[in-house]
C-alpha cells in the first residue's frame, strides 16, 4: 500500500492481523449477548494508517466525512464493501497504535466531539484532559514504564547508564520521564541519543558508535518502538558489538 509517496510495507502479522481478528471476535461476542447492548449491533470499519500521520489523518477525515454526510445510493453502488444499510453512525475511533500519530488524529477528532480510544498509546501528553478531552486509553502512560525501568536499574545497582529513544512522541516523553526520575535517585545518564524507526542503517550505526564512546556505560535504557530496537540490534551486529550493550526496554 502506498500513500503520500510512502510505501507502507508488508502486513505485520502481530501488530496487524492478530489485532484485527481479536477485534472481530470481541464484536461477535458482544453482539451475540442480548444482555450487553439490547437492540444495538456494533460494527467496525478498519483501515490501515501505515504508522504514518498523514495517512492516519486522511483516513480519519474520510471517517468523519461519511459520518457527517451519509453516502448516497450512487456512492454505495460504487463501493463494494460499504452500503448505507450496513453503515451505522460513527460513535468513536480505536487507534492509531503510535502515540505521535494518535496525538495528531485526536486534534482532528475532538473538533467533532468524537471519542478516541488508544490501545497502545502511552505518551504522557495524552493524559492532559485540557488538551485531549475526548481521548481514553487502556494502557498506562510512559511515566509508569519509566518508573519500572528505573526500578530495574536500581535493583542491579547500576548508577551510570546511557539512554536512547525513538525520535517521536512516545520515545521523547518516555525518556524525559526516566531522566526526571533518575535525577532524584542519583542515577546518571552517560550518553543520550535518538533515532527514527525508519532511519537508514547509517543513522543507527552513528547512534551505536555514540553509545560506545563511554566504556563505563554498557547498560542502555531504551524507550523505543519495535523497529527502532531491531535497527539498533542489527547495528551492533554490523559493528561487532553484539555482547557490548545490555538494552532495557519494554
Amino acid at each position: 500500500m502506498t500513500n503520500f509517496g510512502t510505501h507502507c510495507g508488508e502486513i505485520r502479522e502481530h501488530y496487524g492481523i492478530q489485532r484485527v481478528e481479536a477485534t472481530f471476535q470481541t464484536l461477535d461476542k458482544i453482539n451475540s449477548n442480548p444482555h450487553l447492548l439490547p437492540n444495538i449491533t456494533l460494527g467496525v470499519e478498519i483501515r490501515d494508517e501505515c504508522w504514518y500521520a498523514p495517512v492516519a489523518l486522511q483516513q480519519s477525515i474520510e471517517f468523519i466525512r461519511d459520518a457527517i454526510t451519509p453516502p448516497s445510493l450512487d456512492t454505495c453502488r460504487a463501493e463494494v464493501n460499504v452500503s448505507s444499510a450496513s453503515r451505522g453512525p460513527l460513535i468513536g475511533v480505536v487507534g492509531p497504535g503510535s502515540s505521535s500519530v494518535a496525538l495528531q488524529v485526536q486534534n482532528l477528532l475532538q473538533l467533532f466531539h468524537l471519542p478516541q480510544i488508544g490501545y497502545s498509546t502511552t505518551s504522557r501528553d495524552l493524559s492532559d484532559k485540557s488538551r485531549f478531552n475526548y481521548f481514553l486509553r487502556v494502557v498506562p502512560s510512559d511515566y509508569y514504564q519509566a518508573q519500572v525501568m528505573l526500578d530495574i536499574v536500581r535493583n542491579f545497582g547500576w548508577t551510570y547508564v546511557s539512554a536512547v529513544n525513538t525520535d517521536e512522541n512516545y520515545g521523547q516523553s518516555g525518556i524525559q520521564a526516566f531522566k526526571e526520575l533518575a535525577e532524584k535517585v542519583d542515577v546518571c545518564i552517560a550518553r543520550e541519543d535518538s533515532v527514527l524507526s525508519s532511519a537508514p542503517d547509517e543513522d543507527f550505526d552513528k547512534v551505536v558508535n555514540n553509545l560506545r564512546q563511554d566504556a563505563n556505560a554498557n547498560v542502555v535504557v531504551c524507550f523505543c518502538e519495535g523497529r527502532t530496537v531491531s535497527g539498533l540490534l542489527r547495528s551492533t551486529r554490523r559493528l561487532n558489538l553484539t555482547n557490548h550493550f545490555l538494552f532495557i526496554g519494554r
